[in-house]
């Protein structure tokens, strides 16, 4: 019996070691998406205020209408980015624009719409990660994925270099950094809080800090984060979610 026992423990042990070397980034960001989303952000129409401006993303498998709305003293204005092309309406006529004013405009509203929604977005085609390892963050376990992208499809930003840090147990990602090359460049990290789920998507608000050198690593923001040796810039607040679901 006991070296039945002793066989059973040594299987079991192999077993679970066997299932490290075969985990992957991929299975990661699947977990964490399926976590954060419930199956439903491919299925959802969601609106939300971010800065003063409001926003909707209507989704439908893999059609997406991306939007922001927004109001100045010189009219009513409407973003409107699709799988397909960009526009903008100013007092609901559609206005003529120059490729670069375009393509800013594009990515200005699908960086709002990819933070607000992480992790979903990163299962992009474009987007490559990278289990980089294990570390601890304020006494929990993390996995470190290293994302960066492709120049096709990646957009004008496809230089930039994330990492997110997604919690061994319960798959969230309650941090993740980046360094860009725009404006001279920069390194920042945002801790996630004000975590809650409305019709099963997670949503969050980040702390937005950055170091005091770009000559830094980002696998050695959490240490600099834990020792307060980060500075805080801003938060990042989501706020008026509403979520329907399309099925």
């Amino acid at each position: 019996m006991k070296v039945t026992t002793i066989l059973l423990a040594m299987f079991a042990l192999i077993s679970c070691k066997e299932k490290e070397k075969t985990l992957t980034a991929q299975l990661i960001i699947d977990e964490a998406i399926k976590t954060a989303c419930s199956g439903n952000c491919e299925h959802a129409t969601i609106d939300f205020t971010f800065r003063d401006k409001k926003y909707r993303s209507h989704r439908s498998g893999g059609a997406f209408v991306l939007e922001r709305f927004y109001a100045d003293s010189t009219g009513n204005y409407k973003d409107v980015l699709t799988n397909y092309d960009f526009k903008r309406f100013k007092n609901d006529s559609m206005l003529q624009l120059a490729d670069s004013t375009r393509v800013a405009l594009s990515n200005s509203v699908n960086s709002v719409h990819y933070f607000a929604q992480l992790p979903f977005g990163l299962n992009a085609p474009a987007v490559h990660k990278e289990l980089i390892g294990k570390v601890a963050i304020n006494g929990a376990p993390y996995y470190a994925i290293r994302v960066t992208f492709s120049e096709e499809g990646g957009g004008t930003d496809f230089e930039d270099v994330f990492v997110y840090w997604i919690h061994e147990e319960n798959k969230a990602v309650d941090y993740f950094a980046y360094s860009y090359e725009v404006n001279g460049g920069g390194i920042r990290f945002r801790e996630a809080y004000n975590d809650r789920y409305i019709n099963g998507i997670r949503f969050v608000d980040y702390n937005n800090y950055k170091p005091e050198s770009l000559e830094i690593e980002l696998t050695d923001l959490p240490k600099l984060f834990e020792s307060g040796n980060l500075k805080l810039l801003s938060k990042i607040e989501t706020e008026n979610i509403k979520v329907a679901v399309n099925r």
